[in-house]
């Protein structure tokens, strides 16, 4: 690589830092400013390889993160289970906008319970849009679950459960 690509691939990482966040919509265009900064650097990080950049998931891979986990943060199961996912993993199949994946999501509990609710909370408002009267999850929540381990296979059991009970 030439100097003068190095220094313009210097410019350009440069010029991006100092771009306000913005959560990508399932369309690749830029939404809204991001609330929860802490959890789309995690999401970039570590989800977005699966996920993609814009939550939007990819087929027979990852499921798209846009609609579930809003509908999942009004409920009280619904909130253990996005704690859980994202403690635990969760492998099996499963079925989203009539899509099915059969796959792994790795655990993310190495991961302090702060940074876990940031993560949570920046899927569930920042990709998912969820309305203002949905209460962002607390890391007290993500402890909470901690405290009760379980597996990837138990985690996806739970999540059919949620998605049988009645809307809130």
């Amino acid at each position: 690589m030439t100097v003068r690509a190095r220094r313009l691939r210097a410019g350009i990482a440069a010029a991006l830092v100092l771009l306000p966040c913005v959560a990508l919509g399932a369309d690749g265009a830029a939404d809204a400013p991001v609330r929860f900064t802490d959890g789309a650097a995690l999401f970039q990080a570590n989800c977005a390889v699966c996920h993609r950049a814009n939550g939007a998931g990819q087929a027979g891979l990852a499921p798209p993160l846009l609609v579930y986990p809003a509908r999942y943060a009004r409920s009280v199961e619904g909130r253990r289970q996005l704690a859980m996912t994202l403690l635990y993993g969760m492998f099996g199949e499963i079925t989203v906008d009539e899509r099915h994946y059969n796959f792994k999501m790795p655990d993310f509990a190495r991961f302090d319970d702060a940074t876990l609710a940031a993560l949570i909370n920046y899927v569930v408002f920042d990709l998912g849009h969820a309305p203002p009267e949905v209460a962002a999850l607390a890391p007290e929540a993500i402890a909470a679950e901690r405290a009760t381990a379980q597996t990837g296979e138990a985690v996806r059991r739970h999540r059919a459960e949620v998605l049988e009970a009645p809307a809130p």
